[in-house]
């Protein structure tokens, strides 16, 4: 690199290294700063976007370099606000950086800004008269119709939205069962590979199978038999056609598959304190009970004991083989 410099004998500034070479400061922050520096005591109160304007430094790209001599110590702002109630805002330009405390001393050493940046609004003299209503520009007023019979009636209240209805607790464990056949055929055929949504669209068919009283095991094998020459293309045509097609007829007097119903609770007439269980059968004493009344622990003998006196087999020590 070639270098030929002349210094020059006037209208020069003295521009630092620290922040001609300085790495976080973009171009505009360092023109901004040189450019303030240089300028006359009687231009220093202008506000530092009026000279950023000047150097056409405006918008987002003003606020980039502003932001950046704020928080490298450059630039130094407070807010105020007056006698008047006017908001005052004093910028603080510094060619070194500064800490905050440094720099509310060298506020408090600068010189004060002339009177008429500082000077609070002025006040107008009142306006000869009394108040007055505000005209309406030659426009009746409207009458107040509002305790007057409206011609439209009021808007009826939205009805209530009617309740689902409830879950058929047997049709959906029939569906679960049907949808859990469908998605085991490809354990034995890769070809009936189906996803869980194309198994949950079948299931609809496929449970009718389930409620004609067929069980898991033969709705399989159905659909797994009578295998096609040339071969399957689409597993859920080929099932939906073999559950449609194939559907068996229902067996005469034959009623829908229905799941045993679940007893309630019953208070148990056993010896001790009232309690409730849920009887299989026609019991009226819980197994607790019952168990108690068979006798103490002792006089109960075992189930291999009892079949080998039905059979009239001897019982082996314990210990011999």
């Amino acid at each position: 690199m070639l270098r030929h410099a002349i210094a020059p004998s006037a209208r020069y500034t003295k521009a630092s290294h620290d922040v001609v070479r300085h790495r976080r400061l973009n171009s505009d922050a360092k023109i901004l700063l040189l450019y303030v520096q240089g300028l006359p005591e009687d231009a220093t109160y202008k506000p530092l976007s009026e000279l950023a304007q000047k150097l056409g430094i405006k918008g987002r790209a003003y606020q980039r370099a502003k932001g950046q001599l704020v928080e490298h110590g450059y630039v130094h702002e407070w807010r105020s606000q007056g006698s008047g109630g006017r908001w005052i805002t004093e910028q603080l330009v510094a060619n070194n950086p500064l800490t905050c405390e440094q720099a509310v001393r060298a506020r408090g050493a600068a010189p004060t800004a002339p009177a008429s940046v500082t000077a609070p609004p002025s006040t107008h003299s009142p306006t000869v008269g009394v108040p007055a209503a505000r005209t309406a520009g030659g426009y009746e007023p409207v009458e107040d119709h509002s305790d007057k019979t409206t011609p439209h009636p009021p808007s009826e209240a939205e009805p209530e939205p009617e309740p689902e209805p409830p879950v058929d607790v047997a049709k959906s464990l029939q569906l679960a069962r049907a949808e859990r056949v469908l998605l085991s055929l490809r354990h034995t055929r890769r070809e009936l590979h189906l996803g869980v949504r194309e198994a949950r669209a079948l299931a609809t068919e496929a449970v009718k199978w389930l409620e004609r009283g067929l069980s898991e095991s033969e709705l399989r094998h159905a659909l797994l038999s009578e295998r096609p020459e040339s071969g399957v293309r689409s597993a859920v045509g080929f099932l939906r056609y073999r559950l449609i097609q194939k559907l068996p007829e229902p067996l005469p007097g034959q009623q829908p598959h229905e799941l045993p119903s679940v007893r309630e609770l019953i208070e148990c007439e056993g010896p001790g304190d009232k309690h409730v269980f849920r009887p299989l059968g026609d019991e009226t004493e819980c197994s607790p009970c019952r168990y108690a009344a068979a006798g103490p622990e002792e006089d109960r003998v075992p189930w291999r004991e009892r079949f080998a006196r039905i059979n009239g087999t001897p019982m082996a020590a314990p210990g011999e083989a």
